[in-house]
């Protein structure tokens, strides 16, 4: 099939910076791109030849959107799985496969699955609710301190918390979650995983996360991880082995922990292009929104290798800031070797909303460490007066 400047048509469901990052490939290509998103300021509105407002969430809104593309991926799993199984049905190609999502849509058979397929991840226990884990602490089957997630619609550390003692139960919702292991680890990983439909599969470098503390979020990943040569093999083995176990089509960002021992264990996937990911857009010979349209239309993947290290910096809205949003030295950090921020056209901040990011590269890991932290601490993201 000719993707090039042609009539085929890509639908994306989802609009926001993940959509519009995408979109700078669909345009260096000439492929007709046409995006669904609930929100009318969605980040990807411009970048497409056609943008539609609707919920990804109601079937007709989703089926009819899909009636009108040649191919279908997403860029956020929270989408009416019923309306991508039909579409599938009857012919339409939708990368990742529904099969894929419905799978990683709730935490909960995610876990489940690793342990099934002998996947390495932490010991964890499902409940129906809150009430239900109650009962097993009462009852001694479940020992403090956990890890509490919410088996659907948890993202960017929303849905999860620490919890040491009952107290810490105080104020979450009453929904279907799991209990998991609180891991001692070492490091936060994470390796993408490219596969096309006829099976060619490429992995990108193993990548070390750093986290904000409060809100859980990404603020630094760094490429290549700083682990020996003997913990990244074996991260990227099992990230294999999780690509290979889900069959999926697209990318695969598979975020891991490095325990104490060096073990490394599973903590969660997602199916398309992933925050761990966006450094290779200046890092990398092949950023990761190329290479996942080479991937879903069963192109040649390309190259994964880093040419330079890379880091990423997250921008997120500065606590007590709400409303029309301002970057501030902006500037400042604009005259420093090396650094190119992305701004993902959100016109309102708020507190730890992803505002955009920093890519840092540089030929010497720690010189780039050290400029990534002088972004952090010369850039806020701030609402106007």
């Amino acid at each position: 099939m000719n993707y090039f400047s042609s009539d085929f048509k890509l639908g994306i469901l989802g609009g926001g910076q993940l959509g519009k990052m995408l979109l700078y490939d669909t345009r260096k290509f000439d492929i007709q791109t046409i995006v669904l998103d609930p929100s009318e300021e969605a980040p990807a509105r411009f970048g497409c030849n056609a943008f539609y407002n609707g919920s990804l969430l109601e079937f007709d809104t989703v089926y009819q959107f899909g009636k009108m593309v040649d191919l279908l991926t997403i860029e956020i799993e929270n989408v009416n799985l019923e309306a991508l199984e039909k579409l599938e049905e009857e012919g339409l190609p939708v990368y990742p496969s529904p099969k894929t999502l419905r799978l990683i849509q709730n935490k909960g058979r995610q876990k489940d699955f690793y342990v099934e397929n002998n996947i390495p991840t932490s010991a964890h226990q499902r409940f129906v609710d809150i009430a239900d884990l109650k009962k097993a602490i009462e009852k001694d089957e479940l020992e403090f301190p956990f890890v509490w997630k919410s088996a659907q619609g948890g993202y960017d550390g929303n849905g999860v918390k620490i919890v040491r003692s009952t107290m810490d139960l105080m104020g979450l919702p009453e929904v279907e979650c799991l209990a998991e292991d609180l891991v001692p680890f070492k490091n936060e990983l994470a390796v993408i995983v490219a596969r096309s439909p006829k099976g060619e599969i490429k992995t990108y470098p193993v990548v070390e996360m750093e986290f904000h503390p409060e809100a859980n979020q990404v603020e630094y990943t760094i490429c290549p991880a700083r682990i020996s040569k003997k913990v990244s093999e074996k991260a990227q083995k099992i990230a294999l082995q999780v690509s290979e176990a889900m069959n999926h089509v697209g990318l695969l960002a598979v975020e891991m922990f490095q325990t104490e021992d060096d073990d490394i264990l599973v903590n969660e996937v997602a199916p398309r292009p992933h925050n761990s990911g966006h450094y290779s857009i200046e890092a990398s010979y092949t950023s990761q929104f190329e290479q996942h349209l080479r991937a879903i239309l069963d192109l040649p993947l390309g190259n994964t290798d880093s040419k330079v290290a890379g880091i990423m910096v997250n921008l997120v809205g500065e606590e007590g800031h709400s409303g029309q949003v301002v970057y501030e030295n902006i500037e400042q950090i604009m005259s420093i070797e090396g650094v190119t921020p992305h701004i993902y056209g959100k016109r309102e901040t708020r507190p730890f909303r992803k505002m955009g990011h920093v890519t840092i590269v540089n030929e010497d890991m720690k010189e780039a460490r050290r400029i990534a932290e002088e972004v952090k601490n010369s850039i806020r993201v701030i609402s106007g007066q």
